[in-house]
């Protein structure tokens, strides 16, 4: 079987290393209703398993139902890997008792199983079996016939020994139409398939709790949903996987468009910061009313950007990091730039000018930041750098003098432009305390609506000022982070929870907002 990656697959790379070693391997996937386990169980079949090797076994939905809710399985080669358990049942009435040598008896197919076992330890048989192991199934079919599980063991008998991939979705749905244990069905799966004959086995288990069957199985995968701010978020957590690595345990997920996706798996999750930049930054223009934000989809969800004369608020949750939030800022930052404006800005604590002159100028001139952006460093005494504003030892004249030019500079000499005004308001809290920091900003808000500017104001956790703060922003967004995915909501406008990813066409520092639904 061959595997894709995890990156172009939506499947975390565990699971997909996992399924990929060599031999068979069981999974449970578990989860209450709505989470996602169908899907995901879907999305394996279709990403990890090969045409004519995969089959999916579905009890309790019909095959029309799954087209309809999933319409992407609609080519010609996903639709033949789906069977209908009902279906398959009323066909083998109609076709009565299949042609064949009857099965051998359990005692003689229990002997066989166990030489195998022993040989393939003592490295004398083959892994790769050409016949499908029956010993458990011919127990259980000694109280009932069970056609689609003997038409799917024929199936995955057809591909060997190349290995197979089956989903049968869901357990509860064979065992209460046969009135098996949960137990024996899973026993069977995985002693008779995964074991001793070259299949991965994902099974669906429609409940949170396995019930003490884990042990069983090589793998177990829970799902889950709750909500946040009256927000919807998925999760995904590695419970168990056999013989497999599991550095990141949990990730969060979305089922945007019927497709199941486990995000935080392309290079901004590697956290590749020094990778060189594959082009240079290619604005997105404005519009006479909007400043765009350089990312089509907060363009989209904004009415076309940043309105002109604007200020626009960013709250932070505790866990979210620069890195996380300038994966927002770093696309606004650039598209103000490479259009030939400026940014004025004061850094939150923790940034550094010189990092982002560094993270910028990969992707724009280094002659333009160094014109066009003006940094206040109110711990500085002298200039470092042309970009640099130093203020620790200015009096109140100097101090508005030196802004008074870098407002000049950023906006540009011969032929004004607007310009980004950039604060990080834990810094000015620190400084001035919450009144005058307050006020600071009340006085921002009126020059940059008066002039046309926009405004971008960054607010941490535990800021005695801000609910005055938020008061005075036209637009007001959370960043939260997600199982280490830092996602964006708007508070005003109301909108949806939304992952920021990794452009996955263009790469970073460019990125997508995928809904979190």
């Amino acid at each position: 079987m061959v595997l894709a990656t995890s990156e172009g697959s939506g499947i975390p790379p565990e699971l997909v290393s996992f399924l990929g070693q060599p031999g068979g391997r069981s999974v449970i996937i578990k989860g209450g209703a709505g989470t996602g386990k169908t899907t995901l169980g879907l999305e394996i079949l279709e990403k990890l398993g090969m045409e004519e090797r995969s089959f999916y076994l579905s009890t309790r939905v019909s095959d029309d139902a799954l087209l309809r809710q999933f319409p992407w399985l609609k080519t010609v080669e996903s639709r033949n890997r789906l069977y209908d358990a009902g279906k398959i049942f009323l066909e083998s009435l109609a076709q009565g008792e299949r042609e064949g040598t009857p099965p051998a008896s359990p005692q003689a197919r229990e002997k066989v199983a166990q030489a195998r076992s022993l040989l393939r330890s003592l490295g004398e048989e083959s892994t790769r079996p050409r016949h499908v192991d029956r010993t458990q199934l011919g127990s259980l079919l000694q109280r009932s016939r069970m056609p689609e599980l003997e038409h799917m063991y024929e199936r995955i008998e057809r591909v060997l020994p190349e290995k197979a991939l089956l989903v049968v979705d869901s357990l509860e749905g064979v065992t209460h139409k046969y009135g098996l244990e949960m137990e024996e069905l899973v026993m069977a799966l995985q002693k008779d398939l995964a074991e001793n004959s070259n299949t991965n086995v994902v099974m669906v288990l429609e409940k949170p709790e396995a019930g003490g069957i884990e042990y069983l199985v090589d793998g177990l995968v829970s799902l889950s949903r709750e909500e946040v701010d009256e927000r919807r978020i998925r999760h995904l957590r590695l419970e168990k996987l056999r013989a497999t690595a599991i550095p990141r345990p949990r990730y969060a997920l979305t089922l945007a468009g019927g497709r199941f996706r486990a995000l935080g798996l392309g290079a901004l999750a590697r956290r590749d910061a020094l990778a060189p930049p594959s082009r240079p930054w290619t604005p997105l223009r404005d519009s006479p009313t909007h400043f765009s934000t350089g990312i089509p989809d907060f363009d989209a969800l904004l009415g076309g950007g940043f309105r002109r004369g604007s200020y626009n608020g960013f709250e932070l949750d505790v866990n979210v990091s620069i890195e996380d939030y300038y994966r927002l800022f770093a696309p606004v930052f650039l598209n103000f730039l490479a259009q030939g404006r400026g940014i004025l800005g004061v850094l939150s604590g923790g940034e550094a000018p010189e990092s982002l002159r560094e993270q910028l100028i990969r992707y724009v001139p280094a002659r333009i930041f160094d014109d066009r952006v003006r940094i206040t460093d109110y711990f500085a005494a002298e200039p470092k750098a042309p970009y640099i504003l130093p203020m620790l030892r200015a009096g109140r004249e100097d101090a508005q003098r030196a802004l008074q030019s870098a407002e000049r500079a950023v906006r540009g000499e011969e032929d004004p432009q607007p310009y980004l005004e950039y604060t990080g308001f834990d810094t000015l809290e620190y400084l001035q305390g919450d009144q005058l920091a307050i006020r600071t900003l009340f006085m921002g808000v009126e020059r940059t609506n008066l002039m046309g500017d926009v405004g971008l104001g960054l607010l941490k956790p535990g800021l005695s000022s801000t609910a005055e703060i938020v008061n005075m922003m036209e637009t007001y967004f959370r960043l939260v982070s997600i199982d280490n995915t830092p996602c964006l909501y708007g508070v005003r406008p109301r909108t949806m929870l939304y992952a920021i990813v990794e452009d996955p066409e263009k790469g970073p520092p460019q990125v997508r907002l995928i809904p979190m639904v």
